[in-house]
């Protein structure tokens, strides 16, 4: 199928919608733990309490992606329906979430908000697949990474601004948690809402629409799909699946336990012994983890040009080197400025986790499923996450003391087994240099 270039700013209208996904995703990561401490989680009860993530990305994206395949309106699309209905699932959760009382209505909207985040975020890659030729990408790829840098950077800061804006408590919570949900609700809505009114998709050849019309039966034909494509995978997904293993369960590692980890590192404090240095740690580590996601959107783009120039697979092997290096360094700081020091390599890391993957695998997928396979990288990536909150709680409690800093330090270790497996992958049909051509704007 001939697919007309783009301009750098379509490139970039198309991907606005990831801010306000990734906006929330940050609220996930840094703020969302704290209010299970504010609301008296134990540490052991941290990775279980974070289950919804996992669970309803498993379930959910592949689901979407091989529905959202075999879906076409004239007026809505392809991928653009399942982005709506997954934003204003966000909102709704968004903004009831710190009227959250009580443990169990915390993880009950976390698992709505985490319904709709997945439901949205899955479409997003495959949008992309369909839009973009190979020339452009891996532009369209980490455009995608820069939002994930910007929307979790303001996700961030929002957790150290706005605690000196609104001061004191309501209900439960402090007053501060309110405004950063509320604001995430208008970004997950608004953004998406601008993508899908500036972009349009490709529409489907006469052969792809009456394969969709003739595939249209049936309950379970999405599983079935998804069953299909996995007994299909190319090898590179598999190895694919071995890197994401380590790489996922050390990320969850970090963002149950960053909070934690810098208030016993720096102030010597925790939720239960002192509230309120734990309070600063928590406005302090929104700051921290800003900072990554400004290195995030900063170097986004340059991995472009380097996994031209050396290969996807050295490049993300060595952005992982640096996340490891990062984590290694972190619980051992007692200047809280250094932090950002340590915590950049996880930046540079984390761009590439949020593109570079991708230019590994997807040559070698047909584009009739770029929806379901994209589900499945998705369950290669929750699947990890899932381990973790089922065993990572024993692992804290029994051989790391529910010691936050030796959680980091832990997780430091698996990003080096991550780079060690990227390293292994040998992809069949490209070696090398990425065999695409420069991108013009």
């Amino acid at each position: 199928m001939f697919k007309p270039k783009l301009s750098f700013w379509q490139i970039w209208n198309m991907n606005v919608g990831f801010f306000g996904i990734q906006y929330s995703f940050g609220l996930q990561q840094s703020a969302v733990n704290p209010i299970y401490d504010f609301l008296g989680a134990s540490p052991d009860e941290i990775p279980i309490l974070n289950l919804a993530g996992p669970i309803t990305g498993l379930l959910i994206q592949p689901l979407i992606g091989a529905l959202s395949d075999k879906t076409w309106s004239p007026r809505w699309g392809r991928r653009k329906p399942y982005f709506l209905i997954g934003a204003l699932l966000c909102s709704f959760a968004l903004l009831l979430f710190p009227f959250s009382s009580a443990l169990w209505m915390a993880a009950g909207l976390l698992w709505i908000l985490d319904a709709g985040n997945n439901t949205a975020m899955e479409p997003y890659r495959a949008f992309i697949a369909d839009k973009l030729d190979d020339e452009q990408l891996p532009l369209g790829f980490q455009m995608q990474s820069f939002f994930t840098g910007f929307g979790q950077t303001l996700a961030n800061l929002s957790l150290f601004i706005f605690p000196m804006i609104f001061i004191g408590k309501t209900g439960s919570l402090p007053t501060w948690v309110y405004a950063s949900f509320f604001l995430g609700a208008v970004c997950s809505i608004g953004s998406i809402w601008w993508s899908i009114k500036t972009t349009k998709e490709i529409p489907p050849s006469p052969e792809e629409l009456e394969r969709i019309r003739s595939n249209k039966s049936g309950v379970f034909d999405p599983l079935i799909e998804i069953f299909s494509a996995i007994g299909d995978m190319p090898k590179v997904m598999w190895q694919l699946a071995l890197v994401y293993l380590f790489q996922w369960y050390a990320l969850f590692c970090y963002w149950q336990n960053s909070s934690k980890s810098i208030a016993l590192s720096v102030w010597n404090a925790s939720p239960k012994s002192n509230p309120t240095a734990y309070e600063e740690a928590v406005s302090w580590t929104g700051l921290v983890n800003g900072w990554y996601n400004i290195v995030t959107f900063l170097v986004a783009f340059a991995l472009v040009g380097f996994a031209k120039k050396f290969g996807p697979k050295y490049v993300h092997a060595f952005c992982l080197l640096l996340a490891a290096i990062g984590f290694l360094y972190f619980p051992h700081i007692q200047d809280k400025n250094l932090l950002f020091f340590a915590i950049t390599g996880f930046g540079i890391g984390w761009a590439s986790m949020m593109g570079i993957p991708y230019l590994m695998v997807v040559s070698e997928i047909p584009k009739e499923r770029y929806g379901v396979y994209m589900g499945i990288i998705n369950m290669m990536i929750v699947i990890p996450m899932i381990i973790q909150n089922v065993t990572f709680g024993y692992i804290l409690k029994h051989f790391l003391h529910n010691d936050s800093r030796l959680a980091i330090s832990f997780a430091g270790v698996l990003l080096l087994l991550s780079a060690v497996a990227t390293l292994l992958i040998k992809n069949r049909k490209v070696t090398g240099e990425i065999k695409i051509n420069p991108v013009s704007h």
